[in-house]
């Protein structure tokens, strides 16, 4: 039964851990495995394959080098490790002057609310978790940690993004997965939550910093956080508009009807590029539209991959 909000109970949580809370309790009933199970599996070492033993963890390439059988032993770990990436920008911000206690949901909103509520799935599981903070720079960069004293550290850092005034501040999303890469030295869970609209013009470096993830043997999930009404469909009133760059503070008047259909066909194509190359690169990629709210989005996505497992 989900917990009820009472006073006491939300002064002693926190406002941002109490909802998280609530998500979780939303989101997991029902839900008879975690969707993370299994994941810190890390390989050992070779042995050779005994005869009569089952073929299931060969090495095939070994073989195919040394026409000897040898299979793959594998290091059960107590916990996984998550770390979670996060665009703080003031892109992000859109639409912009949206609280927590406010019904709406901007891009940072949902980043902050879902990153809760997994931190309270994995605090749940006794698993580590760290978070990544960037804007123009990595602006915060904490180890996967288990402890309840870092889990409210990171609610509260969460919170922070939310009820602290920000600054204009542009995005370099490239840049700060590179950093997270050589930052985070052990095989974690990567998860990215950002709009990944600051080179728009050039897919293929931000394809190669997530691609940097990989080569360091993480798995890496990205929440691609867009608000589609606006930022895929460009649905504005058909009347003589100010659009201004919350990052920039630059101004551009048009009429969205003279450039809705350029704009909608290039969104559409950087997401598909996005989307089938991560699919390549075995990154686990998730369209969010954030309308849709926390809930409904985490819960589809944790339900298929705890199938998967």
């Amino acid at each position: 039964m989900p917990i009820q909000p009472t006073p006491e109970l939300q002064q002693r949580l926190g406002r941002l851990e109490f909802l998280a809370s609530q998500a979780v309790e939303g989101f997991i009933t029902g839900m008879h495995k975690s969707p993370f199970h299994g994941f810190s599996v890390e390989f050992a070492e070779h042995r050779l394959h005994n005869p009569g033993e089952s073929t299931k963890h060969l090495d095939w390439k070994l073989y195919a080098r040394t026409d000897k059988m040898f299979v793959k032993r594998y290091e059960e770990e107590t916990n996984l490790r998550c770390q979670i990436v996060m665009d703080a920008s003031r892109s992000m911000a859109f639409p912009d002057g949206v609280t927590l206690e406010d019904s709406r949901m901007s891009k940072l909103k949902f980043s902050v609310l879902a990153a809760a509520a997994l931190t309270e799935l994995f605090r749940r599981q006794r698993d580590a978790v760290g978070l990544s903070l960037f804007s123009e720079a990595l602006d915060l960069q904490t180890p996967a940690r288990s402890s309840r004293a870092h889990h409210r550290m990171l609610f509260d850092k969460l919170e922070g993004l939310l009820t602290e005034p920000s600054e204009p501040r542009q995005t370099s999303a490239v840049d700060a997965l590179h950093q997270v890469a050589e930052a985070t030295p052990r095989r974690s869970l990567i998860l990215v939550f950002s709009d990944l609209l600051d080179r728009a013009e050039d897919p293929e470096a931000l394809l190669s910093a997530l691609q940097h993830l990989r080569h360091n043997k993480h798995e890496v999930v990205v929440f691609h956080v867009l608000d589609a009404t606006t930022e895929v469909d460009f649905e504005f009133p058909d009347r003589p508009t100010r659009f201004v760059d919350l990052e920039t503070g630059e101004e551009l008047k048009l009429h969205p009807s003279e450039v809705r259909e350029n704009y909608t066909r290039t969104m559409a194509k950087l997401r598909k590029t996005l989307s089938d190359k991560c699919g390549a690169y075995g990154i686990d990629w998730v369209d969010v539209d954030v309308a849709q709210g926390v809930l409904p989005v985490l819960s589809a996505y944790l339900t298929k991959r705890a199938k998967l497992f």
